[in-house]
Formats: C-alpha cells, sequence, structure tokens
C-alpha cells in the first residue's frame, strides 16, 4: 500500500494513527469491464479533483475540515490474478474494520464492491445496502463469468444482506428488474430504510445523466442530476453507514474533467456521511 502526498492524496485527509474514524483505499481493479475500460483511473483522478472542492458541503451543512479520516492511497492489485485481486481487496477492508475504522473505497470497477461486503457482511451480520446506479447488476453471469461488475449486486445479495435499496435504476434485462429492489423517491428511501441498523452505501457514478458525467464505463442516459443524490443523502445523514464504495469513474472519457469532480464531490459528502452516524 502506498500513501500519496499533496494531490496525491484526497484533501483534508490526516495520517492514519490507527484510531477509529474513517479510512479512503484506492481499488483500481480494472478487469471485467464489458463495454470499455479505465475505471483503474479513477482513484487517482478523484483525488485530483478534490483540490477543486471545498471543504462545507451546503448539502449536509458539515466540514470536512472537522473530520478524522485518512487517505491509504491505492491497494496494489496482481495484474491478471482476479481472485487474488478480490481476496486482497477483502483483506484489506477487514484490516480496516478490525481497526474500528469505516473504509470507503474508491474503484475501479463495481466488482469490488463483493470483496468489500464480504468482510462488512461478517462484521455487521444485519447490514443492508443502499445501491446507486444506472444498471441493476443482478444478472447470475456475465459472458460466462460469475465475478463480473454486472453480476456484483447478485453476489451481495447471495451474502444474506438483510435489505437492498436500489435507486437510479434503468437498464437491465427482464429478469433483472423481476429481482430488483427499486426506490424512486428520497420519501420511499425514508420509509422502506432501518434507520437503526447499520448500512453500506454503494455508488457507481453511472447513475448520473451522461450530460453531467460522461466520464464512465457505461453510460446510460436518463439518469439523477447532482441535487436529486443529495436529496437521498440528506435521508441517510445520521445513520450509521459502515462502509462506502464510489466505483466506475473512467476519467479518460472527459476531457473537461467534469465528471471527476462530481465523484470526488459525491466522495466528499459521503466521508460526511460516514462520519455523522459515529456515536
Amino acid at each position: 500500500m502506498t500513501k500519496g502526498v499533496f494531490h496525491n492524496q484526497y484533501m483534508c485527509s490526516r495520517p492514519d494513527d490507527g484510531h477509529p474514524g474513517i479510512t479512503l483505499l484506492g481499488c483500481p481493479l480494472d478487469v471485467t469491464s464489458s463495454f470499455r475500460g479505465g475505471s483503474k483511473f479513477g482513484p487517482d483522478s478523484i483525488r485530483r479533483a478534490s483540490w477543486t472542492l471545498e471543504s462545507y458541503s451546503p448539502y449536509l451543512n458539515l466540514d470536512l475540515e472537522d473530520i478524522a479520516f485518512s487517505d491509504t492511497g491505492d491497494l496494489e492489485l496482481p495484474p491478471g490474478n482476479l481472485l487474488e485481486s478480490l481476496d486482497g481487496i477483502g483483506n484489506a477492508v477487514a484490516g480496516i474494520l478490525e481497526k474500528g475504522q469505516r473504509p470507503l473505497l474508491f474503484g475501479g470497477e463495481h466488482l469490488v464492491t463483493y470483496p468489500i461486503m464480504k468482510a462488512v457482511k461478517y462484521k455487521f451480520p444485519t447490514v443492508q445496502v443502499v445501491h446507486f446506479d444506472a444498471h441493476c447488476d443482478l444478472r447470475d453471469e456475465y459472458e460466462g463469468q460469475k465475478l463480473s461488475h454486472a453480476t456484483v449486486m447478485k453476489r451481495v445479495r447471495e451474502l444474506g444482506v438483510s435489505r437492498m435499496h436500489q435507486i437510479g435504476i434503468r437498464s437491465g434485462t427482464r429478469q433483472e428488474f423481476r429481482e430488483l429492489a427499486p426506490v424512486d423517491s428520497p420519501a420511499m428511501l425514508a420509509q422502506c430504510i432501518d434507520g437503526a441498523g447499520p448500512v453500506y452505501l454503494s455508488f457507481d457514478i453511472d447513475v448520473f445523466d451522461p450530460s453531467l458525467v460522461p466520464g464512465v464505463t457505461t453510460p446510460e442516459p436518463g439518469g439523477l442530476m447532482f441535487k436529486e443524490v443529495m436529496d437521498y443523502f440528506r435521508v441517510l445523514k445520521g445513520m450509521q453507514i459502515v462502509g462506502a464504495d464510489v466505483v466506475e469513474l473512467a476519467p479518460d472519457y472527459d476531457t473537461t474533467f467534469v465528471s471527476s469532480v462530481c465523484a470526488s464531490k459525491v466522495t466528499r459528502e459521503i466521508i460526511m456521511l460516514l462520519d455523522s452516524g459515529i456515536n
């Protein structure tokens, strides 16, 4: 694991002193992308974009300057070995949780959520999942593979999570939509979620409309705008968010850098959500 300096770390991050808080970790996994790759460059771009932002969030009325979190760099993943990479991600997250910290991981492709959730589910058996995405990701297999960005939520569901709340979904097979657990409004999320239980937040940035965020591996028209996402985040504020990920940014497909800024701004808000539920 490597530590960065200046723009190689997320703004306002502090050295890891081992005390409970929030730990950021990059997972540049980019193996099973089906349309176009490039998500391995996401973690670095999210960090660089953070330096264009203010530390204060007017959406949540919180400030990163008041939050203790560390950025431990990117996980070194063995090239060409998917299973070993997934094991490494899971072990790293288990280590973060063991220290009493809350993990926030940058992808990389969405498959990283599976090993993260294995570790989170072991630590928090009753965890529920809030899943922002354009795609269902509920296929049983994709192109002959059980482990894929297109099957990740199917694999997560098989871990036995207590509930799943899926937001922004607008693409998938007929069978996937039969299995979908859709949430169509912030009010519906507030009604469905167990606000007293542990929550894991998985955020695929292709949930945004591609007119706002074109720099993703699989763009899908008809998505959410930033303010709509913040309306959902307000519902989650103060809940026990025990971990999160931000995935599928492919910055090379957006020369304006706006996609990276949006992904980084979402990351800022998620750090605040993680902290807002720490007692």
